[in-house]
């Protein structure tokens, strides 16, 4: 009996792809509709997508706030309606006039806390609509700042008239956005040319794979080498070994004793991992050592 394929295969997701169809082409290589992502990425973008497979989505609700790392680039000279190279021209254009000292000084206004508006076309809902329908109908919205940080944001690269950015920040940041606002700030208009997740959370560009090497282990049977397994997912909850007695009863819903040893003072979740190594449930603080499962798998 083949080992059940839940956790989390990192995709090196491709331009041209929605997040949706790289969702799609895995369902037909993991042969379960149990495959979801975490966060999306945009068409044109590239990189790091994390695809929950099998009982593991389960888990999707602790990952979706995770922080993200981008190498961008930005193309001065003209703004577009999307704010990337995909959409329609919103300015003249020219020739930009810009030197790296006065790009960096404009870059301060975009590093650690601030407000920053999603962009008109974006997934971003309105009344429970993604903004780009809204925007595909002609219909327009205003859509309202979020809260968001930006750690690090480092100009690595600068010829006229593109620019590199390696970014660092919070769920929730639109790099698209970004790069609208710093050609605004400019006085020239800029897009998004090309952008690419190096990491999302707890996984790096390092561990991803292409479509054709995922393709490949699929027909060959060996689709799990590409898997990290659900128990070795959130590594900063304790892991604790259950016997069998008390996985039934935590599969059950029943809560279950933790030694302060193996989970440490105030840890709010827990891992319960059976013997054999299989995440059994994330088991949530209720009294001092004694966890409730509220994700059981």
């Amino acid at each position: 009996m083949p080992e059940p394929m839940d956790g989390i295969i990192v995709v090196d997701k491709p331009a041209g792809w929605t997040s949706h169809d790289v969702v799609n082409r895995m369902r037909r290589l993991a042969g379960t509709r149990k495959v979801g992502h975490l966060g999306t990425l945009d068409p044109m973008a590239t990189g790091v997508l994390p695809l929950v497979v099998g009982r593991a989505t389960r888990l999707a609700q602790f990952f979706m706030r995770s922080d993200k790392v981008y190498d961008a680039r930005v193309r001065f000279g003209y703004s577009t309606n999307t704010y990337d190279g995909e959409g329609t021209a919103t300015s003249d254009a020219v020739e930009p006039v810009l030197t790296r000292e006065r790009l960096e000084q404009a870059l301060h206004a975009f590093r650690g806390e601030f407000l920053l508006r999603p962009p008109p076309v974006s997934a971003k809902k309105v009344q429970g609509v993604p903004a780009y329908r809204l925007a595909r109908k002609h219909i327009e919205v205003e859509l309202k700042p979020v809260p968001v940080t930006v750690y690090e944001l480092k100009l690595v690269e600068w010829e006229s008239p593109e620019a590199r950015l390696l970014a660092h920040c919070s769920a929730g940041t639109y790099m698209r956005t970004i790069a609208h606002e710093w050609g605004e700030a400019m006085g020239c208009g800029a897009h998004l040319s090309a952008l690419r997740r190096l990491r999302a959370g707890d996984f790096s560009i390092e561990q991803a794979h292409s479509l054709d090497e995922l393709t490949t282990l699929a027909s060959e049977g060996r689709l799990n080498e590409a898997l990290i397994p659900a128990s070795a997912l959130l590594p900063e909850f304790p892991l604790v070994v259950v016997d069998d007695t008390t996985a039934g009863l935590v599969r059950q819903g029943r809560d279950f004793p933790v030694s302060p040893f193996r989970a440490g003072a105030g840890a709010q979740y827990v891992k319960a991992v059976s013997r054999e190594g299989r995440l059994v449930a994330i088991g949530e603080a209720k009294l001092p050592h004694i966890y409730h499962p509220v994700v059981v798998l």
